[in-house]
């Protein structure tokens, strides 16, 4: 199984809960997409910061995943957003994951949020740690 089919069969409660669907998955790079339902929105009708977040976070997360050696694991230690421009409801929203430093203890990953016309909308900075077992 490629690791793009492995990581849509995978994807967590919540990522399923927001929609996520995954677009390309290599260990430099990830990309999917959301589109912004009613019940993800705050007032006026636009995408809410959090969910925004979470997308960004679950994409980062996942492009981890795709490095860690056997028997590892993952969290976030840190995470930046810049908020750039609003996603209305209706919208579809398209993040582009990619590696800024993929080492032994910890990666750092930065998601550009774009709408479907190309305008960016979020820059998220994220840190991975890299979880092993003592043994």
């Amino acid at each position: 199984m490629d690791k793009l089919t492995e990581m849509q069969e995978t994807a967590t409660p919540f990522c399923k809960l927001l929609g996520i669907k995954f677009l390309s998955a290599a260990p430099e790079r990830v990309t999917a997409e959301m589109t912004v339902r009613p019940d993800m929105c705050t007032e006026p009708a636009i995408l809410h910061g959090g969910a925004l977040m979470s997308f960004a976070d679950t994409l980062g997360a996942n492009a981890t995943v795709l490095n860690l050696p056997q028997e590892a694991w993952t969290t976030t230690i840190e995470s930046k957003t810049n908020f750039l421009a609003p996603a209305p409801v209706g919208s579809k929203v398209i993040g582009e994951c990619t590696a800024i430093h993929r080492g032994q203890r910890t990666m750092v990953w930065q998601t550009r949020i774009r709408n479907e016309q190309g305008r960016l909308l979020a820059i998220v900075t994220q840190t991975q740690m890299v979880l092993k077992n003592r043994g």
